[in-house]
């Protein structure tokens, strides 16, 4: 199956890819099918059952909004965010959605959502069943899907797998590890951004790559923006107060600092990381990169490349975003990108591993350099659990999506420093990121049933 860096980097909305995303484009691909059969106008109501991870912190991943706006004929890449709260009110007041955007359907949250929070599906933790009616209560059709992280989802039927993600076409330089990427990069005298430019002219022009990869680019600008200029507490109940606005005024108010404390750099790296989980927690659009609980990692690197390295260029950004993903893509085929998984190494871990290499590509550093950024950044993420406190995506979430970004430009730095080689490879270190996630109980897998989310008394 042939992967796209713009299927690894999805426009959607917060705070989940695999509770909010995935869930999203599910509801809507059930609507697609309804419609491909010729029943739809039938439909006098859909019951949706969520079970393993999203039934535990479905509630509070907004799942249970996701799955509204999938079934009203919305899709999270082209939804207006500003449009959300008067939709989902509407169907609240109303207690009726109008199924893809045409058809009035009875719709209340209590009777048509439930989680089960001691059932799961057989294929993965994240998973979703649709049932839809007429109105004499005769089933019309009934769906299984599983969204498998970063906005991904698949299901048994093969229909509906072939409209989600199935694609055959043949790369001109298709590596399944890091270790052929290298190899494809070596015997062809490439860059890792060379290769991936290559493998996306099969879907586009170079010059369409480019508009693409740019409009990401000022996604991801304006995402940082909203988030240096929302003040305000996080929904949810935690009343987490956003922190990015006032750290914005403090550091433009007071430039001399940097003059005294060269660190202040990375007040800003912590700035930009802040700013984009937190418009994540509140609902608002972002970019799975690869996924929305650690979306503010790689346009927080990102930003620093562009306003603090010397060399900074546009052709330097989409390099970063091209050669992230091609690590991303890795983690993707051969261990998981999904925090209900493998717990958050293969969330905040992968985005950490996936900004070293892009900064490190960025910054004109050969594959060896590259590949040696991204095993650094995820050797030092081996292990690390999902557990948020209360099932929002804010504790510890938020901070250790600036945490990762700092630790991210470390492991370039590091990198950078030697000459290319290393004791262990990408390809060990995935590997091994994928037995510590099979070997991690599942109540650190995104159910907030450990952790700090036990250990903390929310008030």
């Amino acid at each position: 199956m042939a992967v796209s860096v713009f299927d690894l980097f999805k426009i959607g909305i917060g705070p989940s890819s695999s509770h909010t995303v995935g869930p999203m484009r599910a509801a809507y691909l059930f609507c697609q099918q309804l419609e491909h059969r010729h029943c739809i106008e039938n439909v006098s109501e859909i019951k949706t059952e969520l079970f393993g991870s999203l039934g535990h912190t479905g509630k509070g991943h907004g799942t249970d909004k996701a799955i509204i706006l999938g079934l009203s004929g919305y899709q999270p890449d082209k939804i207006d965010p500003n449009l959300i709260d008067n939709i989902l009110a509407s169907a609240t007041q109303t207690k009726s959605i109008k199924l893809s955007s045409k058809y009035n359907i009875n719709f209340e949250n209590k009777k048509h959502l439930k989680f089960h929070k001691r059932k799961t599906l057989p294929l993965h933790s994240n998973g979703m069943r649709f049932l839809a009616y007429d109105k004499d209560q005769n089933e019309l059709l009934s769906k299984d899907f599983y969204s498998v992280g970063g906005g991904f989802i698949i299901s048994h039927n093969k229909l509906a797998q072939k409209e989600i993600i199935e694609d055959s076409s043949q790369l001109p330089y298709p590596f399944n590890s890091g270790e052929e990427l290298l190899k494809l990069c070596k015997d062809n005298k490439l860059t890792i951004a060379e290769i991936m430019y290559s493998n996306e002219k099969t879907w586009l022009t170079k010059a369409k790559v480019n508009k693409q990869l740019d409009k990401l680019w000022d996604v991801f600008k304006a995402c940082v923006n909203r988030g240096l200029n929302s003040p305000g507490e996080l929904p949810g109940g935690l009343k987490v107060k956003r922190r990015a606005p006032e750290l914005f005024q403090s550091l433009r108010d007071k430039p001399q600092a940097a003059l005294r404390d060269p660190l202040t750099i990375l007040d800003w790296v912590n700035l930009y990381a802040l700013a984009v989980s937190e418009e994540n927690a509140a609902g608002g659009q972002v970019i799975t990169a690869p996924t929305n609980g650690a979306a503010g990692i790689i346009p927080a690197v990102l930003h620093y490349y562009y306003h603090f390295c010397p060399e900074a260029s546009i052709q330097g950004i989409r390099n970063f975003m091209l050669t992230a993903g091609a690590i991303g893509m890795l983690y993707k085929k051969n261990a998981s990108i999904s925090g209900a998984e493998v717990g958050c190494q293969g969330e905040v871990g992968v985005a950490c591993s996936m900004a070293a290499a892009g900064l490190a590509a960025a910054c004109n550093e050969s594959p060896e350099h590259i590949e040696n950024a991204a095993e650094i950044a995820m050797e030092h993420n081996l292990g690390l659990t999902c557990d948020p406190i209360g099932g929002l995506v804010q504790i510890p979430c938020i901070e250790r999506n600036a945490m990762g970004a700092v630790k991210a430009i470390n492991a370039f730095r590091m990198a950078s420093r030697g000459d290319g080689s290393h004791w262990v490879s990408l390809d060990k270190v995935i590997k091994t990121m994928k037995i510590t996630g099979q070997d991690m109980q599942s109540k650190y897998k995104e159910t907030s049933r450990g952790g700090l989310a036990v250990n903390i008394i929310e008030c």
